[in-house]
C-alpha cells in the first residue's frame, strides 16, 4: 500500500523562483495603490465603537471610489461624442453600465446591517448624508438632472463647489449626443442644440420622431441605434440603484428623518419621477404603430 504523502506539503503552493520579494527598491501592489492611506482611511467615531460601523463606512466609501470612476468615463464619453468617435464612447458607457449594476448590488451588503445595529451608532453621524455626496450629484448633472439650488449645499467645499459649477453650466452627455445626431443628418430642432445647458432637461416632443426613425429605419447606423439603447440602459440602472437605496433605507429606518434633514424615505420617493431621456422612452409607444 502506497504511503501517504505528507500532509504538510499537500496544501502549499511554493513560491516560484521568479516571483519577486524584496520590495526596498521596487514598486509593490501596495505602494501603487497606496494602500497604508487606503486602508487606514476609515475612522469610526461611535462610542465605544460599534462593530458594524466599519461596515456603514466602507460601503459608503467604495460607492464614492465606483462614482468617482463613473464621472470619469462619463466625462470622457462626452468628449468622444463632440468628434464623433462613437465607437469609443460607448465603450466607455459600456463601462459605466458594469459599475452601476455593482453599486446597485452593494446595497445587499449594507442590507445586512439591522435596524437595531444601525440605530446603536447613527446618531454619531452628525447631519453628515449620502444627500451631500457631490460626486453624485456631478453625475446627476452630467446626465441632465441639473438643479442649481444644489449648489447651496456644497458652498462650504470649494472644491465640490467649483466642480458643480462647471457640470452645470456644460452640457450634459444627452446634449453632447443630441450635436452627434445633428452632424449625422438628424432634424434636431436648433433651439435644442443652442438651448441654456445650465438648465435640466425637460421633454421635447419634436425629439420623438427623430428617435421613431433611428429605430424603425434599416437605413440607421448600427452606432446610433446602439447609442440610445445604451442611454436607456443607464437610465434604467440609475432607477434600479435609487430604488435599491430607498428599499435599503426604508428596511434600516423605517420612515425616520433623515440625518441630513430630509423627510427620508419619502424624499428619496419623489427621485424615482426624475429623468435623464424621456424621449428614449416616449418613442417606444409610437414604434410599430
Amino acid at each position: 500500500m502506497e504511503k501517504p504523502a505528507d500532509q504538510s506539503q499537500q496544501n502549499v503552493r511554493p513560491i516560484e523562483d521568479t516571483v519577486r520579494t524584496d520590495f526596498r527598491h521596487a514598486m509593490s501592489y501596495g505602494g501603487y495603490l497606496d494602500l497604508e492611506r487606503l486602508l487606514s482611511s476609515q475612522h469610526p467615531l461611535s462610542e465605544p465603537e460599534h462593530h458594524d460601523e466599519l461596515l456603514f463606512i466602507i460601503q459608503h466609501q467604495t460607492s464614492e471610489l465606483w462614482l468617482k470612476l463613473v464621472l470619469h468615463e462619463l466625462l470622457e464619453a462626452r468628449r468622444l461624442f463632440d468628434v464623433d468617435n462613437l465607437g469609443k464612447a460607448l465603450k466607455c458607457i459600456a463601462r459605466v453600465k458594469a459599475i452601476q449594476r455593482t453599486m446597485t448590488e452593494q446595497w445587499s451588503v449594507l442590507g445586512t446591517l439591522t435596524p437595531r445595529e444601525y440605530s446603536q451608532f447613527r446618531g454619531f453621524l452628525g447631519s453628515s448624508s449620502g444627500f451631500q455626496s457631490y460626486q453624485y450629484r456631478g453625475v446627476e448633472f452630467l446626465l441632465g438632472n441639473k438643479n442649481r439650488a444644489m449648489l447651496r449645499v456644497f458652498e462650504s467645499d470649494p472644491q465640490a463647489h467649483a466642480l458643480l459649477s462647471s457640470l452645470l453650466d456644460e452640457p450634459t452627455l444627452y446634449d453632447a449626443f443630441l450635436a452627434v445626431l445633428a452632424r449625422a443628418g438628424f432634424e434636431i430642432p436648433q433651439d435644442i442644440l443652442e438651448r441654456d445647458t445650465s438648465e435640466p432637461w425637460t421633454f421635447r416632443e419634436d425629439l420623438v420622431p427623430v428617435f421613431r426613425k433611428i429605430y424603425e429605419s434599416d437605413e440607421t447606423p448600427w452606432g446610433l441605434y446602439e447609442a440610445c439603447e445604451d442611454l436607456v440602459d443607464i437610465e434604467d440602472n440609475f432607477q434600479a440603484w435609487r430604488f435599491r437605496h430607498l428599499r435599503t433605507v426604508q428596511r434600516t429606518i423605517g420612515f425616520k428623518v433623515g440625518t441630513g434633514g430630509s423627510s427620508g424615505v419619502d424624499f428619496l420617493k419623489r427621485a424615482l419621477d426624475l429623468t435623464f431621456f424621456p424621449e428614449l422612452y416616449a418613442v417606444r409607444t409610437l414604434i410599430g404603430s
